[in-house]
């Protein structure tokens, strides 16, 4: 799951500088990254791996200024799947800059690709993150808005109006907002470290030109409780965490067969136990 693997990693790294220079001077140009495999991949609350396994990886560049740019990359499966390498591929860059107090501000864009996909299936998002420590936790709020563009937009008012292959509103172009909160704390003289997230989105409420929408049925909230156990003497770090939506399948039925599991048609935004183990380097 995305956001579990990289929001505590996130969260982490805002007591990193300190430490780091507690150590040893800051390289000018240091390179970071993770591997993980996942019981699922949730973006936001819904399943892009069909409710199964994922195989995750990323790659940051930080130069010492601030700067940093990177790639992640996942397998896909079900909603979300644009033909191809049935790969997401996300391109990340941006700048972190401590703002006092122990916090940060880190201001930057995602591109989201689906290599050899379907047309029409990129689209951008900038994003704005400032995180910091709240007495033993670490915190973290951010939004992330993708401005209007087709990929994104709603051509199409239901699956049943996708499954025709005419679209309501051809070329049509939606924005989309997230909101989103994370939280994590270290259980004292223990390896394990709780970890919280709440988010909200906001976006098209019908499927766009390859039948899928980052905000499905157009406004819901997605949140996730956890722990992260990291294995002494290793970079290995075990996790488990339920993750939910408030999308029911009243609400969601408009939107299926696309919405749904391809196995049983079973919701692909409900309740699960998201089990995980990653390595960071």
């Amino acid at each position: 799951m995305k956001y579990v693997l990289l929001s505590a990693l996130a969260l982490s790294a805002v007591a990193t500088p300190a430490l780091a220079q507690e150590t040893a001077p800051p390289k000018p140009v240091t390179v970071s990254g993770s591997v993980a495999l996942l019981t699922d991949y949730r973006l936001r609350g819904v399943s892009q791996t069909d409710k199964e396994g994922a195989i995750q990886g990323g790659i940051t560049i930080t130069h010492e200024s601030g700067l940093y740019g990177g790639a992640w990359a996942s397998n896909l499966a079900g909603w979300g799947t644009f033909g191809g390498s049935n790969m997401e591929l996300d391109l990340i860059g941006g700048y972190k800059v401590p703002i006092g107090g122990g916090a940060a501000l880190d201001v930057g864009l995602t591109w989201y690709m689906y290599p050899g996909g379907a047309s029409k299936t990129d689209f951008a998002e900038p994003f704005a993150k400032l995180s910091g420590t709240v007495g033993p936790a670490t915190v973290l709020v951010g939004v992330a808005y993708a401005p209007k563009q087709e990929a994104i937009g709603k051509w199409y008012n239901s699956a049943a109006d996708y499954a025709t292959g005419i679209p309501n509103r051809p070329n049509k172009k939606n924005d989309n907002l997230y909101l989103w909160g994370d939280a994590a704390a270290a259980i004292p003289t223990t390896p394990v470290t709780l970890k919280a997230h709440l988010g909200y989105s906001k976006g098209n409420s019908g499927l766009g030109p390859n039948g899928t929408s980052p905000a499905p049925t157009g406004e819901y909230v997605d949140w996730l409780l956890g722990a992260d156990l990291a294995i002494p003497g290793t970079p290995l770090t075990l996790s488990a965490a339920y993750v939910d939506t408030d999308i029911s399948n009243r609400e969601s039925a408009y939107l299926k067969p696309n919405f749904a599991s391809t196995k049983n048609g079973s919701s692909i935004a409900g309740s699960t136990a998201l089990f995980s183990i990653s390595a960071a380097f």
